[in-house]
């Protein structure tokens, strides 16, 4: 069973943005709580720094969309607080669906970290996700019915992990025939749940995402709501009753949300581990209450970061600063450059779009007007 909770998280009077981030972080990845730090895991971003991290995409995207962050009422992070049964889950377990949950909900497109705390009776997970993208363009979208589609979400992992859920007592429960069905992998609803789950991501709108439905086995029911019906299964399944998260306007905004489209660009391989992070100040750090474990990692990080930069001003034929500052100048300008033609692309996406929605309604009653057009008045 997994108790969840979704913060919204605003600067503290009197603290910079920094200062907050770096408070509520710390708190999150505090080795005394997480094993000196052996449960805690992160995505696009390394927890010791994460920190600065977060803050250096919120700079990012203040130079790209000329947003000021407005104190107060700027949402810097979101927090998903998840809770398990006391004596249920090991803390590795616990650890791995917080990380699977925030990929879910975020898209994998936000940075994040999942801190497992084992100081209490039961283990629960501080997930701390940065409200800007991984693109530094947008911010997260907090639509209505947000948290109860985070709950449902960690309710179906722990499904998936045959852990116990909170049985809902409303008439909307769940009967007790499809949760035996589910946890026996035999229920067509959860079966559908989790071809809609692998195959959302990706898709460029919902018709593609009907389009990738039918290519994996589903005939598909359009209607006042959306139904599926898989090979073998007697009747439709409709989408809204599988949960919130599924209901067509969800899918239409988590489709928006992940989809960016954007020039294809070939990664190298393993091009995240080549990321270089800041090094760590390590007396400073020490000064602050780390201990031995602490120091020794630190140097060992230090020396990875170090050999990475190392490695990079070799394989670019840099010598000084003042080279990769000048090509790093010219990647901002090039990055201007395409993010400018990237956002008359889109725009002219929707031209497009909207163009299209237009043609195929003509083309669905061109007939019928022709019909009476020809019709004799009586």
């Amino acid at each position: 069973m997994a108790a969840t909770r979704l913060v919204t998280m605003h600067i503290n009077k009197g603290k910079t943005i920094a200062q907050y981030i770096s408070d509520r972080t710390d708190y999150a990845i505090n080795p005394d709580k997480t094993q000196d730090g052996e449960y805690v895991s992160s995505y696009e971003c390394s927890p010791e720094t994460v920190d600065t991290e977060f803050l250096l995409a919120k700079q990012k995207y203040s130079s790209i969309t000329g947003r000021e962050p407005q104190h107060g009422r700027e949402i810097i992070a979101y927090q998903i607080r998840q809770s398990f049964l006391p004596g249920e889950v090991t803390p590795e377990q616990a650890n791995k669906i917080g990380y699977e949950l925030a990929m879910r909900f975020t898209g994998g497109q936000h940075q994040f970290i999942v801190a497992t705390h084992i100081d209490k009776a039961h283990i629960h997970n501080h997930v701390i996700f940065n409200s800007t993208t991984l693109d530094c363009t947008h911010k997260f979208n907090n639509y209505k019915d947000s948290a109860m589609v985070e709950r449902e979400m960690s309710d179906r992992l722990c499904l998936e992990n045959n852990l116990s859920i909170i049985e809902d007592p409303a008439p909307k429960g769940k009967h007790y025939a499809e949760w035996k069905a589910e946890r026996e992998g035999t229920s067509w609803k959860a079966k559908l749940r989790k071809t809609m789950d692998d195959i959302l991501p990706g898709c460029t709108d919902f018709n593609h995402f009907l389009k990738r439905m039918e290519s994996a086995g589903y005939e598909v029911k359009r209607g006042k709501y959306i139904s599926f019906r898989a090979l073998g299964q007697e009747r439709f399944t409709r989408a809204k009753p599988l949960g919130k998260e599924y209901a067509e306007d969800v899918l239409q905004t988590k489709i928006s949300r992940t989809y960016v489209p954007a020039i294809s660009v070939k990664k190298p391989k393993q091009a995240e581990d080549r990321r270089v992070a800041f090094i760590i100040d390590i007396q400073q750090k020490i000064a602050e209450g780390k201990g031995g474990g602490y120091e020794k990692w630190a140097k060992v990080f230090n020396l990875k970061e170090s050999a990475k930069a190392l490695n990079f001003f070799t394989e670019h034929g840099l010598t000084t600063m003042e080279e990769l500052e000048t090509k790093a100048a010219a990647a901002s300008s090039d990055f201007n450059t395409i993010s400018d033609k990237l956002k008359l692309n889109e725009a002219r996406m929707r031209e497009i779009k909207e163009l299209k929605t237009h043609i195929i309604n003509y083309g669905e009653t061109r007939n019928t007007y022709a019909d009476y057009r020809k019709a004799k008045p009586r």
